[in-house]
């Protein structure tokens, strides 16, 4: 959809979609189609991705209200480009609902964890999808701005802005997410968009440590505030940090901290 289709576009109703800026992101035509007559009906201004790259793109360049996304796309499936999405300070403020074909549960929970706001199955009903936008959407007159750019993010990457930055946050809330397993380098840099060598340099931009020395680290603080806050076996601890028994555990703790376990917590 080009500007100039837009404008001569007549809506046929004017509510809370009316003007607003939605971004749909899906790499079947003819389903891009049907919900851009809709939006378009109802007086959106509409803009296209056609995979999930192309959609993590245009939300940087469009910074829309609002972004309708499928979750089964080539290049970035919905997933990672969510996760990219949210990671990045021009894009993480804008409301993100996957509009998708995918119907199993882990499918379903896997979007919203990623950072989406809501979740909706094809095939549809279109009432629903208004009303669920009409929650969601920003109205222009009340939107907070996102950051400018480098801005936000410089106390978490070490002043390290651009892309870097986004893969180092978006590959480190994935793996806060999953601190009970060990995601390897090559799977966790497929999950955020990459390869392993730059992730790699992500990391060492950012953080001055490998991706898996930032883990080590993660799970020993979740593990010094567990062991703080919480009545929890150390047992159940070790596990929930991703160690397979409580030795090893108590072995990396005691490494980093100067004593067992059972004596910080004493």
């Amino acid at each position: 959809m080009n500007q100039k289709n837009q404008k001569t576009y007549q809506p046929l109703y004017f509510g809370p979609l009316s003007g607003q800026r939605i971004l749909v992101i899906d790499d079947v035509e003819e389903d891009r189609m049907l919900i851009s007559d809709f939006l378009l009906r109802h007086g959106a201004r509409l803009y296209i991705g056609n995979n999930g790259q192309d959609g993590y793109r245009k939300a940087q360049t469009v910074r829309p209200d609002l972004i309708l996304m499928d979750q089964r796309m080539p290049i970035y499936d919905g997933v990672t480009s969510c996760r990219l999405i949210k990671a990045n300070t021009i894009t993480c403020h804008i409301p993100l609902i996957f509009l998708s074909a995918a119907t199993a549960v882990e499918e379903k929970i896997s979007g919203l964890k990623a950072g989406a706001v809501d979740y909706i199955t094809k095939p549809y009903n279109f009432d629903e999808v208004r009303l669920r936008l009409c929650v969601h959407v920003r109205s222009p007159m009340h939107q907070t701005l996102p950051p400018l750019p480098g801005q936000g993010m410089a106390g978490e990457t070490g002043g390290v802005v651009g892309f870097d930055a986004v893969l180092f946050q978006a590959a480190r809330r994935l793996m806060l997410e999953k601190l009970d397993q060990t995601i390897g380098l090559n799977a966790l840099a497929a999950a955020v968009g990459t390869n392993a060598r730059r992730l790699s340099s992500a990391f060492k931009r950012c953080a001055g440590v490998t991706v898996f020395d930032f883990l080590r680290e993660e799970r020993m603080k979740e593990a010094r505030r567990l062991l703080s806050e919480s009545t929890l076996e150390i047992g159940a601890i070790a596990l929930a940090l991703g160690y397979s028994n409580t030795a090893n555990f108590s072995t990396a703790f005691r490494e980093r901290f100067g004593m067992p376990p059972s004596h910080f917590r004493r």
